[in-house]
């Protein structure tokens, strides 16, 4: 088994790396959609989240109001911080079982956002940086998502920088570029993937 750690910005396109590389046999494990579903309805994470946070970060049919959670902890460092400390061990905990199940000769590729933030490269075989100019994440999170410049800067600026990402990278995805070309780079990086995972080691 080869486990792949696969991170980038906000809005430089790693959902569409990971979708591509699911696409040509990879066991994905989705840390964002783990943290979503360890804080859902009824789950301890989300009592812990309400003590943490107060009664105020819950929508009116009790789950999660994930934009305004956002809105304080995205605004504070340290409330960002007691945010990870609830979630983070819970997403390892599951993204453990996933990875466990898979079979022998998989590859894993866990889609993780802040691996470079938290200092996880080292738990991985193979870290798979998508990378793409600042400007063209600003351009994504505006125009795709619907985020003021503001609020997108200020998620852009409480994650590592550019340079901090490649810094661990085995594989760079450059994604300043048109989606055919893109999936094309995938296509090659999933080859080195497989030729990676059927080495002995």
């Amino acid at each position: 088994m080869l486990s792949v750690g696969l991170t980038g910005g906000i809005g430089a396109g790693k959902s569409e790396v990971s979708r591509l590389l699911a696409e040509c046999g990879a066991v994905l494990i989705d840390a964002d959609r783990i943290a979503r579903e360890v804080v859902s309805t009824g789950t301890p994470g989300l009592a812990a989240v309400v003590e943490a946070f107060g009664e105020d970060v819950l929508a009116e049919d009790g789950s999660l109001d994930r934009p305004r959670l956002g809105s304080i902890v995205f605004a504070d460092p340290e409330k960002l911080g007691v945010l990870n400390s609830i979630v983070h061990p819970l997403v390892g905990a599951r993204s453990r079982e996933l990875e466990e199940a898979a079979a022998e000769d998989a590859v894993v590729v866990h889609d993780v956002p802040l691996l470079t933030e938290n200092g996880l490269a080292p738990l991985y075989d193979v870290v798979v940086v998508v990378d793409a100019d600042p400007a063209t994440q600003l351009d994504r999170l505006v125009r795709l998502r619907g985020m003021t410049e503001e609020d997108a800067n200020a998620r852009m600026a409480a994650q590592a920088t550019r340079e901090q990402r490649r810094e661990i990278a085995d594989i760079v995805i450059d994604n300043d570029v048109p989606l055919p070309q893109l999936q094309r780079r995938v296509k090659d990086v999933w080859a080195e993937l497989v030729r990676r995972a059927h080495q002995p080691r």
